[in-house]
């Protein structure tokens, strides 16, 4: 089964502009809880390495690039006890799924090594549905550091009702700094 219950609860959550992409789609005013998945953000080593991967692999659009420092009047990298560059990136959200980024700089924090730790108990999965997987697969494969846990395949998935099943094409890697990204195409419309 993998991972069949997350994807299912992620794809869930979308409404289908297409056979191929899920498009975010605002929960019915009865339906809503009080809270926002607002953002994720992952602590990274090399943040032009990481910007490769998720905006030009995967196609997220950078909504916010900055340096923040401590203390807060510090007017240069060098004056600051702490320096980190923030980056956001989105998908077709500007509100929630955003995906930061976090690079401390000053000083630079110890590396977690993630390697083989794909759905290890304790680490997370970040789910992207895409267009056109196998064109963006091959381009994130391809950056240094990235590790290929599966290769994209058909996978099918009990459909909501339980009367039938979902196909979606899924694939999964380790991005340069180690966490698990699968990547999925929808192949039809969810029932």
């Amino acid at each position: 089964m993998r991972i069949g219950i997350l994807v299912a609860a992620l794809i869930g959550a979308l409404a289908l502009t297409g056979a191929g992409v899920a498009g975010a789609a605002p929960v019915p005013e009865e339906e809503r809880v009080p809270l926002d998945l607002r953002r994720t953000t992952l602590v990274v080593g090399d943040m032009e390495r990481s910007l490769a991967f998720y905006r030009d692999a995967l196609g997220m659009k950078v909504t916010y690039d900055n340096w923040v420092l401590t203390p807060r009047d510090a007017a240069t990298i060098e004056e600051a006890d702490v320096a980190r560059r923030l980056v956001f990136l989105q998908a077709n959200d500007d509100y929630v799924g955003v995906l930061g980024l976090l690079q401390y700089t000053r000083p630079v924090k110890p590396v977690v090594d993630l390697e083989g730790t794909a759905f290890h108990q304790g680490t997370a999965v970040l789910i992207f549905n895409l267009e056109r997987l196998d064109e963006a697969f091959a381009k994130a494969s391809a950056i240094e550091g990235v590790t290929v846990v599966s290769e994209p395949e058909l996978v099918t998935y009990p459909s909501y009702d339980g009367t039938s099943s979902i196909s979606v094409k899924v694939s999964t890697v380790q991005d340069p700094d180690g966490f698990t990204i699968e990547l999925n195409q929808l192949q039809e419309a969810l029932h």
